[in-house]
């Protein structure tokens, strides 16, 4: 009974001589309290260094002897290397989206350095449904352009698994009608006459006179087959891309297939609509709500992400849900 209540005074006169290490940090200090002190310290490096440094503005407060003195605070590496002088069209990237991010984190930064090499002013717009619907592609692109502002007077339809890699595709203003890039004799996998997906670019006073796209299709495919009626039923003329000699090596197809199944299922009602023409829904009957928009950047090119609730009417289209 001596000896056990001996141990703790020993304890406590030894931990009083030897308590504190560098003059303020316990010697027997836990990771935990290490690790916050490390990070109040960084805190108090970055404010000194805040405010110890100027923006390089000598004419806001003091002398011109006074701002030399100063150190020079350090500049933000710029992420666009647009240039004004590359004319007056900015194009708005139009990307339907969802849950496919290993795809999104190669095509932004491919799609923005492909971009400034052929100086085209550009904004890329990655339109995320986040609702538990089917996936409704022609709905998306009709949220992206009713998003994507009036900086921007034309639009590329542009799906996140196609990149382009010859630099002499045309993805200038079109202004004479829609230029489909995709084209049959380059996409690498859909070689009909009436294909018109993949990548198309149209103005946005075209699209308009489109109506935009069906609000109609669920599931995977058919929308562009419908879109390229409504191209025809405008008036439009189609274009295609001329004296491109690299063929259907002229773009990188992305999707892996036998990781990423496409929803290809088709209710009987879908089956017999899929091939009509809905001449009373598109741009101006899509329902949605944006939950959010993000501005970020991937691998330093900037794109903004529309986080995208869409709406079904279930009596109107009951192939948006799975039964």
């Amino acid at each position: 009974m001596y000896m056990t209540r001996r141990k703790p005074a020993l304890y406590l006169r030894e931990d009083s001589r030897s308590s504190l290490f560098l003059g303020f940090l316990p010697r027997k200090c836990s990771i935990f309290n290490l690790f916050l002190t490390c990070l109040i310290l960084g805190f108090l490096s970055m404010l000194w260094l805040q405010l110890s440094c100027s923006g390089g503005d000598v004419n806001k407060g003091g002398t011109q002897d006074e701002a030399s003195s100063q150190k020079s605070c350090p500049q933000i590496p710029r992420t666009v290397n647009e240039d004004p002088s590359w004319g007056p069209h900015r194009l708005a990237l139009l990307v339907p989206f969802r849950e496919r991010f290993e795809e999104l984190m190669s095509f932004v930064p491919h799609m923005h350095q492909y971009l400034i090499q052929k100086k085209i002013l550009h904004h890329i717009f990655i339109i995320n449904q986040v609702d538990h619907y089917r996936f409704n592609r022609a709905s998306l692109i009709n949220v992206g352009f009713l998003e994507s502002g009036n900086e921007t007077d034309y639009i590329a339809m542009h799906d996140v698994d196609l990149l382009p890699l010859n630099l002499d595709l045309d993805y200038g203003f079109p202004e004479q009608g829609p230029f489909h890039v995709a084209s049959p004799e380059l996409h690498p996998l859909y070689h009909y006459k009436t294909y018109v997906g993949g990548i198309l670019l149209l103005t946005k006073q075209h699209y308009e006179m489109c109506n935009g796209m069906s609000n109609r299709f669920w599931g995977w495919g058919r929308e562009d087959d419908e879109f390229y009626r409504r191209i025809k039923g405008a008036g439009l003329k189609l274009f295609r891309p001329t004296g491109i000699s690299t063929g259907y090596k002229t773009f990188h197809h992305i999707h892996d297939p036998a990781w990423r199944k496409r929803d290809q299922k088709r209710i009987a009602t879908q089956k017999q609509e899929q091939f009509k023409v809905d001449r009373e829904g598109g741009l101006h009957s899509v329902k949605y709500r944006v939950e959010s928009r993000s501005e970020v950047t991937i691998s330093g090119a900037p794109c903004t992400v529309l986080n995208v609730l869409l709406e079904c009417d279930l009596g109107n289209t009951p192939w948006c849900v799975f039964n």
